[in-house]
Formats: structure tokens, C-alpha cells, sequence
């Protein structure tokens, strides 16, 4: 499946940012999604995953109870909402699926998912 991330860009610390990423070549409804970023000069860290239909959500500890990973299968499309940034969460942000075996399968680590989008820029000025 190819994918492409958007809705990076430059926010205040405090402030609110939704990413977009869009499916396509693949079954998506099939997939768990999952967000990943990566900071300069740091590896790439898990954020969030969803599976297939969405019933079931895990993220990072970093980014609990400040993000929320939604999916809709109608437009192939997985978002991630992220709210009360911090200047922390500067980095590139990067989708990527993973093929499961069931509905209910989610993955936090990195070497489960087979495709990546390019990533998007999230700068959070202080």
C-alpha cells in the first residue's frame, strides 16, 4: 500500500495539529495503522497504532491522553489529532500499515510495519 502523510507544519507550544495520511494500492481496511515520528539526531519512535476498524487504540506514554488515532475506511485514511503540543514533539512524522492476521491485531513496534509514507514536518515553537 502507498502512503502519503499531510498536515505538518509550524505551531505554538499549546497549540493543535491534525495529520492526514492517505491509502491507496491496498486493501486498507485490512491494515493496522500506525504513527510513528522521528526527531533530529534521535532514532524513530512508536506514537500511535489502530486496528483494522478502529476498536482498538494504544499509544505512546509521551503521547497519551494528548493525541488521538482515528481511522476511516470509507476514505482510506488514518489521522492522528494531536492536542497541547509541546516543543517535544518536533519531529518528522511518519505513517505506516501493517498487514494483520485479524481485526484486532496492533503493532507498536516499528519492524511490523512493511509500509511508510514520506513523513511530515511538525515543528512546535516555545
Amino acid at each position: 500500500v502507498q502512503l502519503q502523510a499531510s498536515g505538518g507544519g509550524l505551531v505554538q507550544a499549546g497549540g493543535s495539529l491534525r495529520l492526514s495520511c492517505a491509502a491507496s494500492g491496498g486493501t486498507f481496511s485490512t491494515y493496522c495503522m500506525g504513527w510513528f515520528r522521528q526527531a533530529p539526531g534521535k532514532s524513530r519512535e512508536f506514537v500511535a497504532a489502530i486496528s483494522w476498524i478502529g476498536r482498538i487504540t494504544s499509544y505512546a506514554g509521551s503521547s497519551k491522553g494528548r493525541f488521538t488515532i482515528s481511522r476511516d475506511n470509507a476514505k482510506n485514511t488514518v489521522y492522528l489529532q494531536m492536542n497541547s503540543l509541546k516543543p517535544e514533539d518536533t519531529a518528522v512524522y511518519y505513517c505506516a500499515a501493517s498487514r494483520g492476521r485479524t481485526s484486532g491485531y496492533i503493532s507498536t513496534s516499528l519492524y511490523d510495519y512493511n509500509d511508510w509514507g514520506q513523513g511530515t514536518l511538525v515543528t512546535v515553537s516555545s
